[in-house]
């Protein structure tokens, strides 16, 4: 394996361009991406079920007899399904559910003088569609990742898509398609790509278009989420997935080694930046990355993204670290350090955070409760996690009475005549009067 790339930063103060330069991701130019995705999406538009199908047969090397997945396929897969596997994903929705209940939000109402008062409801969207992702590896924790919280804001219809396999005679992975009959999604593609997103967004025959889209997928995914905003909602666009450590002396060299490597399977894209005060711990974790990469089982995919997106910062002390991880903004951060707690707290910038030695970021992909949808690529800082939120709209309720109005009259009539709007103030006088 060797040694990860190394910057002392125990002498500098580096800022928030700095540390984009030092610590890169890996290069993803969905803008590229969104030109090879624009004659998919608009043919799509134009052909449904046949653009589809044949984007599938394309991209996916497979075309599989008819989008929709048929009801006995779905039964099927859920009574194949292993026990183990059924257990964790039953636990791993309860859990889920829970969380994501507790986000739901009460109709908040103000009287903001009176007689006049605005209420603030939460109003969940008719129609979603829940992308789950099926390249190397089949991923039944984004299908409970995407429905339960669609599920707990209320929605009425929810259609999931997924890749199309050639190993499964053109329907998606079987275990992603139990997990969906577990979740009592009967609805049901077997489509990726910009493609499935495109079918989402205009419709198709078989499949009546939604109003958001969610759920992670590769750059052409995320590029036809960029295309199609606006005619549908998306959520954040996801990248390259990536982990941010953040450690002190304190730390188990062998802890941090297999939570790097753990990310690192994912993806040769995958972003890996260990930040410590300590450079006894940066070196024994090399030591550890030596032993445990080659013993691992995707170990050329995580030799590569170590390789290529991987780093140890050596910083001045705790403060510091602090400032390098906000400023880098990690989808996942992991917190090893003397009061894990305290110093998660301080944290401005991260996906999902993950406090001390026995909360891995494997725990939030499958049990933990939370979101493993998550913001990449620095996008933290502005940006959260899939949640309730993501399918309800905030809506205010306005009401008013005669005198609270003839109250406030006289003010509109200021502001509509200060911008030249005097049908405004007429449209309150005429009630006034």
């Amino acid at each position: 394996m060797g040694v990860l790339r190394r910057l002392d930063l125990r002498s500098a103060q580096p800022t928030m361009s700095d540390v984009r330069r030092l610590f890169p991701r890996a290069a993803v130019d969905v803008d590229v991406a969104m030109d090879a995705v624009r004659p998919v999406c608009d043919d799509v538009r134009d052909r449904g079920d046949a653009a589809v199908l044949d984007a599938a047969e394309r991209f996916d090397r497979v075309r599989p007899a008819e989008l929709r997945v048929p009801a006995d396929a779905l039964a099927s897969a859920l009574a194949a399904l292993g026990p183990a596997v059924r257990d964790a994903l039953t636990e791993a929705i309860r859990r889920a559910r829970l969380v994501h209940r507790a986000q739901l939000r009460e109709p908040v109402v103000v009287e903001v003088a009176p007689g006049t008062k605005v209420t603030e409801r939460w109003i969940p969207v008719g129609r979603v569609g829940l992308y789950v992702p099926g390249g190397r590896v089949a991923y039944p924790s984004s299908v409970v990742m995407n429905v339960v919280p669609a599920q707990e804001a209320g929605v009425a219809s929810l259609a999931v898509t997924s890749p199309p396999q050639v190993d499964n005679g053109g329907l998606p992975h079987p275990v992603v398609l139990a997990a969906c009959a577990l979740l009592g999604v009967d609805e049901v593609y077997a489509a990726g790509g910009a493609q499935a997103v495109a079918m989402f967004a205009h419709g198709t025959e078989s499949c009546p278009a939604v109003d958001v889209v969610t759920g992670p997928g590769n750059v052409y995914v995320t590029a036809a989420k960029r295309l199609l905003r606006g005619l549908v909602g998306v959520d954040a666009e996801a990248g390259p997935t990536e982990v941010a450590i953040l450690a002190d002396g304190s730390a188990r060299p062998d802890f941090v080694a297999a939570d790097l490597i753990a990310q690192a399977e994912h993806d040769p894209m995958a972003a890996c930046l260990l930040v410590t005060t300590s450079p006894e711990l940066a070196d024994a974790v090399d030591v550890e990355l030596d032993k445990q990469v080659p013993a691992t089982r995707h170990r050329e995919r995580v030799t590569e993204a170590l390789a290529g997106q991987g780093a140890v910062a050596i910083v001045a002390d705790v403060d510091a670290g602090l400032a390098v991880v906000d400023a880098w903004a990690a989808e996942h951060l992991e917190i090893h350090t003397a009061d894990a707690a305290g110093v998660a707290a301080r944290v401005r910038n991260a996906g999902a955070i993950f406090v001390g030695a026995y909360a891995p970021v494997p725990l939030g992909d499958y049990l933990a409760g939370s979101n493993h949808v998550l913001p990449t690529g620095g996008t933290a800082r502005h940006s959260s996690g899939l949640a309730v939120s993501a399918f309800q709209r905030q809506v205010h309720v306005v009401e008013c009475g005669p005198e609270a109005l003839a109250d406030v009259a006289p003010r509109i009539a200021a502001l509509g005549g200060a911008e030249d709007l005097i049908a405004h103030v007429d449209a309150v006088e005429v009630r006034a009067r």
